[in-house]
């Protein structure tokens, strides 16, 4: 749906006025137009505190971009930039960070590894007070941190839990230009896990994921990656994939290379139908709360493919009243459909062993099972059970060398948001440091990061899709 309101706000006119107004104007976000397009371009400044260890991993993934790699010429860790650069084969464009400089930036990477006690975050300030109002319009910032089981200290501990405070407070600051940041612990021995996360965050792909932490584990070892078809010859099933969220997953997913299986209820069998043969993938019509659904499902996918790389389960619905006036028929339902189906699937597919090594298990969840919603006891019960169950399945799935994830939308353009009434749908619009909407193509973005085959330490994670959302953690 149309935003009247940011294309008034984006107008010469508009611009003029909202300002003298004190309204927010929303930037147009870059988002991924084409999935072999470099991941960022422009310049990006790399910094580091004293002692960190992940510049070479930086270095190497962009490295694999045209971007520009830049270091503060004063910085202590400046030498250190530029021999991880020079060994990753890019050259290093020292530049002066003073108010009269006037060089724009599309990333600041700093990793904070090296932060060992609490007296050290002034290296935090040292590396974005210069910088930060020189971003370009839909910016990149990714603060790099040591997950805290890995802590030497408990100094050092309180230091790297202390960059979600940071990482939430700038995304606020910067907002208002389209930027976001995000925050990405890496395990000890967990490095080579890193370019996949980090790639995602620079990229365009993450234009409406702000604010965000996302923890890097081990993982199993993989291939070289065609970034520009990491899912080529994958299997991925997506549920509710007729229209909305669930089509734009299907669309993303075959971007990206896979042969999608889009699977919705018979009632919407037609335009299923549609979007499997646009995207030539195979369409399954089957009500997934029934009792022979994860059979049928399990069935198809073993006949047709002979198994399953990735699972998204995207299908969902909403019966919203509040408490006191729900009947228990829409209880059931939305908790049947939106959580316990899912269970129900992998339980059989898992059990026939027909998820593959290396396989992905992406749950859809929602901001309401976050912050809660008036009037969606139902849904926000379901929703944040999609977010225990993640937790809960990663550890013995890890083992299975498979990962489970999950997104968690905001206020997405969908049919649905265009059905509320006006007034509700403008503040759900502005209620983020983005001040705007997001796109299906956005919730689709983040669930294609996960079922990439490079994504295998991250696992257990949940995203916000929400343009950090001002409701919530």
């Amino acid at each position: 749906m149309s935003d009247r309101y940011q294309k008034i706000a984006t107008s010469p006119f508009g611009k003029s006025l909202f300002s003298s107004l004190g309204l927010p104007t929303p930037v147009e976000l870059d988002r991924q137009d084409d999935a072999a397009a470099d991941f960022v371009k422009g310049k990006v400044l790399v910094g580091a505190a004293v002692g960190s260890s992940l510049l070479d991993v930086v270095a190497k993934t962009l490295s694999d971009s045209s971007a520009e790699i830049c270091c503060q010429a004063s910085a202590a860790t400046a030498s250190d930039v530029v021999k991880a650069a020079e060994a990753a084969g890019k050259k290093v464009t020292q530049v002066s960070t003073g108010r009269e400089d006037v060089t724009k930036f599309k990333g600041l990477v700093f990793d904070a590894t090296g932060i060992s006690s609490t007296s050290e975050l002034r290296a935090l300030h040292e590396f974005f007070s210069p910088v930060v109002r020189k971003m370009a319009n839909s910016g990149r910032i990714v603060v790099l941190g040591l997950a805290m089981e890995d802590c030497a200290s408990v100094s050092q501990a309180a230091s790297m839990r202390s960059l979600e405070g940071f990482t939430r407070s700038l995304g606020k600051e910067v907002g208002k230009k389209g930027t976001t940041v995000q925050l990405i612990y890496v395990s000890k021995g967990a490095e080579a896990q890193l370019e996949s996360p980090l790639r995602f965050c620079l990229s365009p792909r993450s234009a409406y994921v702000s604010a965000q932490v996302l923890k890097v584990s081990n993982g199993t070892e993989t291939t070289a990656i065609d970034w520009g078809r990491p899912l080529a010859d994958k299997v991925v099933l997506v549920t509710g994939a007729s229209r909305g969220i669930g089509e734009s997953i299907a669309e993303v997913m075959a971007r990206d290379g896979a042969k999608v299986v889009c699977l919705d209820v018979p009632q919407a069998k037609e335009g299923l139908d549609k979007v499997a043969a646009r995207l030539g993938g195979t369409a399954i019509a089957v009500d997934i709360t029934a009792a022979d659904a994860p059979k049928t499902i399990a069935d198809a996918l073993e006949k047709d493919f002979g198994g399953v790389d990735v699972v998204v389960h995207n299908a969902g619905v909403t019966r919203d009243k509040t408490l006191g006036n729900m009947k228990a028929d829409w209880w059931d339902m939305v908790i049947d459909i939106n959580l316990s189906s899912e269970e129900r699937i992998n339980d059989e597919l898992l059990e026939r062993n027909l998820l593959r090594e290396n396989g992905r298990i992406i749950c859809v969840s929602s901001m309401s099972g976050i912050a809660g919603n008036f009037g969606q006891t139902n849904y926000a019960v379901s929703k944040a059970g999609v977010i225990g169950y993640v937790q809960a399945m990663a550890a013995p799935l890890a083992e299975k060398k498979i990962t489970i994830n999950a997104v968690a939308p905001g206020f997405i353009e969908t049919q649905m948001t265009a059905a509320i009434p006006l007034m509700t749908r403008e503040v759900g619009r502005r209620m983020n440091s983005l001040s705007q909407g997001g796109q299906p193509q956005d919730v689709a973005e983040a669930i294609a990061f996960f079922a990439s085959p490079a994504s295998t330490g991250v696992n257990g994670n949940v995203i916000r899709v929400c343009g950090q959302s001002l409701l919530g953690a």
